[in-house]
């Protein structure tokens, strides 16, 4: 008798396994389980918006599910990067950042979220140069020098996409290098491209200009090109020398684009959103289109992304103290 009733609870034993398997799946879901969403905190269209959906395209085919692309624009990008901040930490919120998002750590000290604290970063995915511009036909500026020099002689008008964004960097760079001081006046616009059509239509002096926001216009030769602010020339235009090769690296300048979760997100899932992420910006076609749009794909691990991101925060912060940038009125 004993030994049936072993038998049978041998027997038995197997039929636990599957029914102990769905609760074992249920307490630990496979990722993601539902549409992932990444806030772009810019309108469409715009550079950061074009590597976000890029990148999306990617992960939605690694994913098997749509990641929802959700643009949140507005206050300095600090709307869109507060919603990421409060989004529950289960790996199904992305934030796309610029150097502006590093900026707004000092420029905006009572945000309602703590850029260095809420945030892990996951890739630095690309970068792209900005670019010295002026009018074609209005300005006697043939080179930088020629800037350089009136701008020491003369008040100029430059315009940015904003306080605090990078053009505004840029012209703060351009004021040290060409120490004009107050001559070079700062107008800022509610976006890149009001400012650029401005100066083509000769109402500005000068622009440090997101390179492919005045690309169309460089080619129409309405605006002429003195320099790029990156390492090395960009090859969507490459006949135009660097601000380095000009024997001013003080007017070096990067504008990035990286992608955060939130610090509280697992390490597990933040090394899965990185193998993705680093999968995604590395395909071969993704990395064609990003080139196409202008990007140098750059598709960083964390850590390195990390020290970056670290990097250009401490950085910028040090600038806008210094030349007392304050947020748009």
């Amino acid at each position: 008798m004993i030994r049936r009733r072993r038998a049978l609870a041998l027997a038995a034993a197997p039929l636990l396994v599957p029914a102990l398997a769905p609760t074992s799946a249920q307490a630990q879901p496979a990722f993601p389980n539902h549409n992932p969403r990444y806030i772009v905190p810019f309108p469409p269209g715009g550079l950061t918006d074009i590597m976000a959906r890029l990148v999306a395209q990617k992960l939605s085919e690694i994913w098997g599910k749509a990641v929802v692309i959700d643009n949140r624009a507005g206050g300095n990008a600090l709307i869109g990067a507060d919603m990421a901040a409060k989004a529950t930490p289960d790996g199904h919120t992305l934030l796309a950042i610029t150097l502006t998002h590093a900026v707004n750590a000092t420029l905006f000290p009572q945000a309602p979220y703590d850029f260095r604290r809420d945030f892990a970063t996951i890739s630095v995915l690309g970068s792209l140069p900005l670019a010295v511009v002026v009018n074609a036909e209005r300005s006697p500026a043939r080179n930088l020098d020629d800037l350089l020099r009136l701008a020491r002689t003369r008040s100029l008008n430059g315009g940015s996409s904003g306080n605090g964004s990078p053009p505004h960097l840029g012209l703060e760079l351009l004021r040290r290098v060409s120490q004009a001081g107050e001559n070079i006046v700062h107008v800022p616009y509610r976006g890149g491209a009001p400012s650029v059509t401005d100066l083509a239509a000769g109402n500005l002096d000068v622009m440090v200009s997101n390179l492919p926001e005045c690309l169309a216009q460089i080619r129409s030769g309405r605006l002429r090109p003195l320099a790029v602010t990156s390492a090395e020339r960009h090859p969507l235009v490459p006949d135009v020398p660097t601000a380095r090769e000009l024997g001013q690296p003080g007017l070096e300048l990067t504008n990035w684009t990286a992608v955060l979760t939130q610090a509280a997100v697992p390490p597990a899932l933040r090394q899965r959103l990185e193998k993705d992420v680093l999968a995604a910006v590395h395909d071969a076609d993704i990395t064609r289109r990003a080139r196409e749009a202008g990007f140098q794909v750059l598709g960083w691990d964390a850590a390195r992304s990390t020290r970056y991101v670290q990097e250009e925060t401490d950085r910028w912060a040090t600038l806008v103290t210094e030349a007392g940038i304050k947020p748009d009125a």
